[in-house]
C-alpha cells in the first residue's frame, strides 16, 4: 500500500495556522547510506521539519556547496541509483507526516522517464519536485506529468530574476516558490543576504501565495530572521554536516533547534521592543 501524499503547501499552511515559519531540511539520498538516510529523514521530522527535500547525488552539481558535493559523491561511490531515491521517500513518508519533496537536476529525471519517474515519485508518498536547473519555459513535459500525478513542482527564484521570468516562475510553481537568497553556490553562512527579503517580496507582488528562502541558513537566529517575512526557511549544509559528523541522532537535534528559531522573533526585533 502507498503512502498517502502530503503536500507542501499543506504543510506551509499548517505551520502559518499555527503562528510560524515552515521548517524545510534538506539531506541527500543514499548519505551515508540508503538506511541511514531514511533515518536521518524521520529525525528531521521529529525534530520539528515540516517539509523534507531528499536530494538527487548528482555527477556534475553546479550549485552545490563542498559539504553537500562531498556527501553526494560518498553516495555515489557507495553504489546509489536514482530508483532508490523512491524507497527513501516512501520510508520517511511511512514514519512521519511531512511533506518529503526530491531536489534534482533535470537530467537524472529524463533519462529515467519524466512520466515514470512522477509516477513512481507519487506511489511513493512524495509530493513533487524541486528542479533547480529548469526553468518553465523548458518544462512542459515535467508540468504534464506533475498535473497528471498530482505532483508540486517547485521552481527557483533569485536576485537576478527578471520581473518577466519572476512572473512566469510564479505561475508554473506549484507548493511554494523557492527564493535564492544569494547568488552563488549552497553553503553554511554567518550572515543571510539582505537580498532574501526583497526576493521575497518580489515573488508575492507576482502572485506567489508561499515562498519559502534558501542558501546560507545556519542556526535558528537566520530561521527566525528569515521567518519573519517568508513562509518557510530551507536549511541544508548544517543539516548534512550534523548527519556526517553525528548521525541521524545529531539531525534530529539540530532540527530541533532550528524549529525554535520559527517561533522566536529576530534579534533585531527583540531589541526595538526592549
Amino acid at each position: 500500500m502507498s503512502p498517502q501524499q502530503v503536500t507542501a503547501a499543506s504543510r506551509i499552511d499548517a505551520a502559518k495556522a499555527d503562528g510560524r515559519s515552515a521548517l524545510v531540511g534538506y539531506l541527500p539520498a543514499g548519505f551515508p547510506d540508503v538506511e541511514t538516510g531514511i533515518r536521518a529523514g524521520v529525525e528531521l521530522a521529529r525534530g520539528g521539519a515540516d517539509i523534507i527535500e531528499i536530494g538527487i547525488p548528482y555527477s556534475d552539481p553546479v550549485m552545490d556547496g563542498p559539504v553537500i558535493q562531498a556527501a553526494t559523491t560518498a553516495a555515489l561511490k557507495g553504489g546509489f541509483r536514482v530508483k532508490s531515491v523512491f524507497d527513501v521517500v516512501r520510508g520517511i513518508r511511512e514514519q512521519t507526516d511531512a511533506a518529503v519533496l526530491v531536489m534534482t537536476y533535470w537530467n537524472p529525471v529524463v533519462q529515467f522517464g519524466v512520466d515514470a519517474f512522477a509516477k513512481a515519485l507519487a506511489e511513493a508518498g512524495g509530493a513533487g519536485l524541486i528542479t533547480p536547473d529548469l526553468i518553465p519555459d523548458e518544462a512542459e513535459e515535467w508540468m504534464e506529468a506533475s498535473d497528471r500525478h498530482g505532483l508540486e513542482r517547485v521552481f527557483l527564484v533569485a536576485p537576478s530574476s527578471t520581473p518577466e521570468r519572476m512572473k512566469s516562475t510564479v505561475a508554473a510553481t506549484r507548493g511554494f516558490v523557492y527564493a535564492v537568497s544569494i547568488m552563488g553556490v549552497t553553503g553554511a553562512r554567518e550572515d543571510v543576504s539582505d537580498a532574501a527579503e526583497r526576493v521575497v517580496e518580489r515573488a508575492r507582488e507576482a502572485g506567489a501565495e508561499r515562498v519559502c528562502v534558501g542558501l546560507g541558513v545556519s542556526n535558528a537566529g537566520h530561521v527566525a530572521e528569515i521567518g519573519a517575512y517568508a513562509d518557510g526557511v530551507i536549511v541544508g549544509t548544517a543539516l548534512v554536516a550534523a548527519l556526517r559528523d553525528g548521525g541521524p541522532e545529531a539531525v534530529g537535534a539540530l532540527a530541533a533547534d532550528l524549529a525554535e528559531g520559527t517561533r522566536r522573533a529576530p534579534a533585531s526585533e527583540t531589541r526595538n521592543d526592549s
